[in-house]
């Protein structure tokens, strides 16, 4: 199985390198749009900001390439936030696979911005899921979020709930980080590699 990241101008894509490597994959990391295509599997991962990423994709072309993929894609944490619609950081047009904004967590007493370390998902759907108890805890660190929508699969409490992870077609996305998630996370992401 050809497993595929996207190479782009964002951080934390390593740490996914390292998680699918324990799982016996050994992926490639390339921002080649026929690689992309030809892979069995995608994965968008990242951590940064949402303007200046769209910025380079749009620049390089990788906006419309992700936007055209057939195969199972992963988005991750920035991954998740960039397939949705529209991003309040940087007030920005994202490439609208999830028909959502995201939004700031607003501050509240008591409620720490950026929202990390380990969360409880709930209400989970879907194969992403196979096998993963409700309530199991995975690791998260973000300061803006995805509302609970028509194509939510997971929720997390945070001030409020909002979607921990997303599915819409051959697109499925989670806020958290599977691949800093431990068992519960290495699951999520034998999962993903089995659809």
């Amino acid at each position: 199985m050809q497993v595929a990241i996207v190479k782009y101008n964002a951080g934390n894509i390593h740490s996914v390198v390292h998680a699918l490597r324990r799982l016996g994959i050994e992926p490639i990391l390339t921002d080649n749009p026929t690689l992309l295509q030809q892979a069995d599997k995608v994965i968008f991962p990242g951590v940064g900001e949402a303007a200046t990423t769209m910025q380079y994709l749009q620049k390089t072309g990788l906006d419309q390439v992700i936007k055209n993929l057939t195969q199972p894609v992963l988005g991750i944490c920035l991954g998740m936030q960039l397939l949705c619609k529209h991003s309040e950081e940087g007030n920005v047009d994202a490439l609208g696979i999830f028909d959502i904004p995201v939004k700031k967590f607003t501050w509240q007493k008591g409620l720490k911005i950026p929202h990390m370390g380990w969360n409880q998902i709930e209400q989970l759907k879907g194969p992403l899921f196979a096998r993963n108890q409700e309530n199991d805890y995975v690791y998260f660190v973000h300061s803006y979020y995805v509302p609970v929508c028509e194509h939510t699969i997971a929720t997390t409490q945070y001030s409020g709930p909002f979607s921990a992870a997303l599915n819409k077609d051959n697109f499925y996305a989670t806020q958290f980080h599977p691949e800093k998630s431990g068992d519960v996370g290495s699951l999520i992401l034998e999962n993903f590699l089995q659809l």
